[in-house]
């Protein structure tokens, strides 16, 4: 690293202003800050002496990623595996055949998402943000494993030109990046992204059984996974998504770190859950998602992964305490409402945190508001 350090030093000068390269130094500065910590510092007027900043709590979010990621790897190989007669099914055979499925997805995302976000920087003379750190991961994490590398970069192009760069970038997005990914492909290439083909590694070659939970209740078949299977995971769907005990583990270092809001987590599982019970109480003999357990509900599909990763994404999400309870609380409720009640899309969690993106600034401005008016009546109140 001091070899490298060394060498960047050197030709640091060519990127300085009047440097021969000066009109690509938003990409220079972009990598050194990513490889090492920024060698510059406030030297004037007051300012935060914190040492965290926006690369640290990308790296830390990625760090969380990880527990679900491995699995996620891990599964790939088990699902297809476990259906293949006379497979090797060590830990290693398992692991590898995902991991091998699974890397050449994340250098697809990380490959297309960055050489765009170097594009707009290098053209607009701005410094290269880390945002896209998380988006990158996140991206593959929600998709099919067999999805066409094609596919998933055009998504990745719709993300970071359309659900991003167009706003003004990193920090400026009012959608979730990677939602954007995942909504874009489910509207385009429908029959890449649903079905019970797409869940399985190499299901269509091998005729190998690749159907979701919801998908299965949705079409008003019985499922015989236990909610044991539902909580560790080892059931077809997206790479992130299935276990709930890993995304927990990531959960608990976003928590321990403060990076994301537990208010936005815990409000999410309480409106999901009432729903849940709502329906369960109603009942139905034409559709099977009524009778599923509220509880169930919350292990299966992406319902786990999106609240802890994506719901509480700090520039899309509500900013205020009160705002954050209600923006997390209506992505519960929507999340099962629209799982139910819609048999075209067994997956809601998608939908409703793009939905209260959208309306988050709306909450945040009533919560401010409402706050005003009380202190405004508490003064008058004071001055009588």
């Amino acid at each position: 690293m001091k070899f490298l350090r060394k060498q960047l030093d050197k030709v640091k000068p060519l990127f300085d202003k009047g440097g021969k390269y000066e009109k690509f130094a938003p990409a220079f500065f972009g990598i050194d800050t990513l490889l090492f910590v920024p060698n510059h510092a406030t030297h004037k007027g007051s300012h935060i002496r914190d040492a965290v900043d926006l690369k640290r709590i990308m790296i830390t979010v990625v760090i969380a990623l990880l527990p679900a990621l491995f699995f996620g790897m891990w599964n790939i190989g088990y699902q297809h595996f476990s259906q293949v007669s006379g497979s090797d099914m060590s830990f290693m055979a398992l692991f590898s055949y995902g991991a091998l499925k699974m890397l050449p997805m994340i250098v697809v995302s990380y490959g297309v998402g960055l050489g765009i976000e170097f594009a707009f920087a290098i053209f607009r003379g701005h410094e290269v943000n880390e945002g896209y750190l998380v988006t990158g991961m996140l991206i593959p994490m929600i998709m099919p494993i067999d999805m066409p590398l094609w596919m998933l970069a055009v998504s990745v192009v719709f993300a970071v030109v359309i659900g991003k760069e167009a706003f003004g970038g990193t920090g400026m997005n009012i959608l979730n990046p990677a939602l954007v990914a995942r909504a874009f492909a489910l509207f385009s290439y429908t029959g890449f992204m649903s079905g019970d083909k797409v869940w399985v590694a190499d299901a269509g070659i091998d005729g190998l059984s690749g159907e979701t939970i919801l998908g299965t209740l949705a079409l008003g078949k019985e499922t015989s996974t236990s909610v044991f299977d539902m909580f560790m995971g080892y059931m077809p769907g997206s790479i992130g998504e299935t276990s709930v005990l890993m995304i927990l583990i990531g959960a608990a270092i976003l928590l321990f770190t403060k990076v994301a809001s537990w208010r936005i987590m815990l409000s999410a599982v309480i409106g999901a859950a009432l729903v849940g019970l709502l329906f369960n109480a109603i009942g139905s003999e034409t559709n099977d998602l009524f009778n599923f357990s509220w509880y169930e509900h919350l292990l299966v599909g992406g319902f786990a992964f999106g609240i802890v990763f994506m719901a509480t994404d700090p520039v899309s999400a509500a900013q205020t305490n009160k705002g954050k309870w209600i923006y997390g609380f209506l992505i519960g409720v929507f999340s099962i409402l629209i799982r139910i009640v819609n048999p075209t899309l067994p997956e809601g969690v998608m939908m409703a945190i793009l939905l209260m993106n959208v309306f988050a600034p709306t909450i945040d401005h009533y919560v401010i508001n409402g706050n005003i008016k009380r202190r405004q009546k508490r003064l008058k109140l004071k001055k009588a």
